[in-house]
């Protein structure tokens, strides 16, 4: 299995890092592919750079680390070329509010992960995963002992969430599917699961009691 990871800022580099640690090959693409070479290079064998053209024709999963509208942007972009291919949102669709805080930039009964999906290709298989915890805790939480910090997910595809489930696992989380892509904006920013509204990050056990 092929997974890439376009996007390589506070999400995208991190969760390269928790793959790559977990034993995952990962492609890696970003606008310029000096940054990916550079991250390539410091992360090892496991990790190869590439453009974003490649990324997409290569990657079985392909995960879309970078900010909403860029998502929207990419999807469009490349259309019928993400047919058959595991697309990961991890996007909040959230804009500084001027306060010091961030506000959501789409209806607040709408969610990132619905608005995505609709616009992928009938064959694309999207699944919301990796936005739940801020960008440090996907370092500092992984691989947590005694128990390991849930990673939550939400897919209409049973085996793509499985897959994604598997990739989750590697970076070090105990995955935990909260339902299908319509229950995505539990999981994102202002969401009763992500990690800000919860204040900590809990292990799996735990989150089944919330769900």
């Amino acid at each position: 299995m092929t997974t890439a990871i376009v996007g390589l800022g506070n999400i995208g580099s991190r969760l390269a890092e928790g793959l790559v640690a977990g034993g995952e090959p990962v492609l890696l693409a970003a606008r310029e592919i000096e940054g990916a070479r550079e991250l390539a290079d410091r992360l090892g064998d496991r990790a190869t750079a590439v453009s974003v053209d490649d990324a997409v024709d290569r990657a079985d999963v392909l995960v879309l680390a970078v900010w909403f509208d860029t998502i929207k942007e990419l999807v469009t972009r490349y259309g019928e070329r993400l047919d058959g291919t595991i697309v990961v949102d991890p996007s909040n669709p959230i804009a500084p509010d001027g306060k010091g805080g961030f506000t959501k930039t789409i209806p607040e009964n709408e969610s990132s992960g619905e608005v995505i999906a609709s616009l992928l290709p009938p064959g694309a298989r999207p699944v919301k995963a990796f936005g739940t915890l801020m960008a440090e805790s996907l370092r500092s939480a992984a691989n947590r002992t005694p128990h390991r910090a849930v990673g939550f997910y939400a897919a209409d595809d049973s085996a793509a969430g499985d897959t994604v489930a598997r990739l989750i696992s590697a970076a070090g989380f105990d995955p935990l599917r909260v339902g299908g892509i319509d229950q995505s904006r539990r999981i994102e920013v202002f969401g009763d699961l992500h990690e800000g509204s919860l204040g900590d990050v809990p292990t799996a056990e735990q989150a089944k009691g919330l769900l």
